[in-house]
């Protein structure tokens, strides 16, 4: 289950992508100018980068830190606000596997459909019941809230003027840095790490693919971007790292004392199984018919026939 929503997640998240990268109206992959994503986000973006990199003098590493730093900071609470919600959702069906497991086992072994689909809503009244949200409390909102964020800032770090001719740190930013590319994603694997630690035990295993995914898309997406863009990446997975260690060793802890007290006061208990008493009808459909009621014979019909014959 857990697994799907992820999936289910990443899914939406990469329609977002494509979504906002039309935002972004380009012309052989560099932007025209034109689009709203790039009227209020990307040009401000890329001015801020030029700011801190002629203006101040840092150059455009610097500025491209400086200005991923700011933007991260501007939506860092809703990536928060949803690491939080996640969080006291996950805690909350650890404390409910005693009673959503079964469920769910009687719902692997159902017979038909129409009992899949009663056990099915025993499992949402439960749920429903006990505050857990069938989107694990994820929710799409404030993902899409940061998508146009993202975008705006990949392409700044990439198309604002001067970037791809300059250098930091003796890298070029207009070409693929293999250092750069390795460091990424090794954060991103430290990232997917501690986000496992957070999951229950019982479904790390069934979620270990999930782990290598973000990581090995980083890298290949690094390996063919430009250098100034792998930056924006590296201080995007600083920041994400921090995040985590946030969720892991603050929210969670909190969430899991909270539900726990909550729960010493009003154990949850499951609902009376509506398909145990459910029987699929499996008599064959002769003995259906020898069941009904005999047809009284027409005798004078049949009497009449044999006399005109005679």
């Amino acid at each position: 289950m857990k697994k799907k929503q992820l999936l289910r997640l990443l899914g939406l998240g990469l329609l977002a992508m494509v979504f906002l990268a039309g935002c972004v109206q380009n012309e052989n992959g560099v932007p025209t100018g034109e689009g709203w994503v790039y009227n209020l986000l990307v040009a401000p973006m890329g001015q801020l980068i030029t700011y801190f990199a002629k203006d101040q003098g840092f150059g455009y590493g610097i500025g491209i830190i400086l200005t991923t730093l700011i933007v991260r900071a501007i939506i860092f609470p809703l990536g928060l606000y949803q690491a939080w919600k996640a969080s006291s959702q996950a805690v909350r069906r650890e404390h409910l596997k005693p009673i959503l497991d079964p469920i769910q086992e009687r719902l692997k072994n159902a017979k038909d459909q129409q009992e899949q689909l009663l056990i099915q809503q025993e499992m949402m009244a439960v749920q429903k019941e006990n505050g857990l949200s069938m989107l694990g409390g994820m929710g799409c909102l404030p993902l899409l809230i940061q998508m146009p964020f993202f975008t705006a800032i990949f392409y700044a770090a990439r198309y604002t003027p001067g970037v791809s001719e300059a250098t930091f740190l003796g890298m070029d930013l207009g070409s693929p840095s293999i250092v750069l590319t390795v460091i990424v994603g090794l954060l991103y694997f430290l990232q997917s790490y501690l986000s496992m630690l957070a999951v229950d035990p019982d479904q790390r295993a069934q979620m270990k693919s999930m782990m290598y995914m973000s990581p090995l898309m980083i890298v290949f997406f690094s390996f063919t971007s430009p250098a100034g863009v792998t930056l924006y990446w590296l201080v995007g997975g600083i920041i994400q790292i921090v995040q985590q260690l946030i969720v892991n060793y603050i929210v969670r802890p909190y969430h899991k004392r909270k539900i726990a007290e909550e729960f010493e006061k009003n154990p949850p208990k499951a609902r009376p199984s509506t398909a145990s008493s459910y029987k699929k009808d499996v008599t064959p459909a002769s003995n259906n018919q020898a069941v009904l009621p005999n047809k009284p014979k027409n005798t004078q019909k049949r009497n009449a026939g044999k006399q005109r014959s005679r």
